[in-house]
């Protein structure tokens, strides 16, 4: 692949790479929503950066690495495919970056390339594994209600197992099911948001999210925890 459309690549690859990939970990520790960029500074440095500010397309790296990289190691469970798909992504964004549209989003723009790379992967080796943290899905701000799976069982080994279960039902959903449940829950994105990344309607978004609630509840079947509703997954409405 030519490597020339950015003249700094070799350095903000090096930013993109001296972290490791213990991304997922990291991102399970803390929310999703940490570290965004305001809507102001993301526009002055991707201005920056389409004049060759490599200071600032490293910045532009480090906002959107570990969102990323989550994403895409839990659309395709392979450690060495995360990494060459993130990397890819970034590249052919800063390729492109002169004809940025600013009436969007920096990280929608990023999604929707490596959104892409994923499903090109996935149809290459017909696998459609996947992962997903339920652990960290958005619950209601009302300190008398659990925060996470892990607190609303008793027992770390249930919760534990709970999780497991879990993850082996979201395996069994279509990639199209599994990037929106990724976006919905862990990046908080809104059904036009999610459509945007996934070129596709927001009813089509909904009605993605409808069928993958579904599956997962006949998936689960006596394992569905009564709190269900507290991770949003049960009212359809909220999408």
């Amino acid at each position: 692949m030519d490597r020339g459309g950015f003249p700094q690549f070799a350095d903000w690859q090096g930013a993109f790479m001296s972290r490791g990939y213990n991304r997922v970990q990291t991102m399970d520790r803390r929310s999703s929503q940490e570290g965004r960029l305001s809507p102001v500074r993301e526009r002055r440095l991707i201005e920056q950066a389409q004049c060759g500010s490599a200071e600032s397309a490293r910045a532009l790296i480090e906002a959107h690495q570990d969102r990323l990289h989550a994403f895409v190691w839990r659309m395709v469970r392979n450690q060495d495919d995360a990494e060459e798909i993130c990397q890819d992504a970034f590249l052919r964004a800063f390729q492109s970056l002169d004809s940025f549209d600013f009436r969007y989003r920096f990280s929608t723009w990023l999604f929707t390339i490596g959104y892409r790379l994923c499903l090109n992967l996935l149809r290459r080796r017909k696998d459609y594994c996947g992962d997903v943290d339920f652990d960290t899905l958005p619950l209601p701000r009302n300190d008398d209600e659990p925060k996470t799976v892990a607190e609303n069982v008793a027992n770390s080994d249930e919760a534990r197992r709970l999780k497991k279960i879990i993850w082996e039902s979201v395996e069994q959903l279509t990639p199209q099911q599994r990037a929106t449940v990724l976006l919905f829950y862990r990046e908080s994105l809104s059904c036009q948001e999610i459509g945007e990344i996934l070129t596709m309607p927001a009813a089509t978004v909904k009605s993605h999210l409808h069928r993958a609630r579904n599956r997962l509840k006949d998936l689960l079947g006596e394992h569905l925890p009564e709190d269900w509703s507290l991770m949003r997954l049960a009212d359809a409405g909220a999408a």
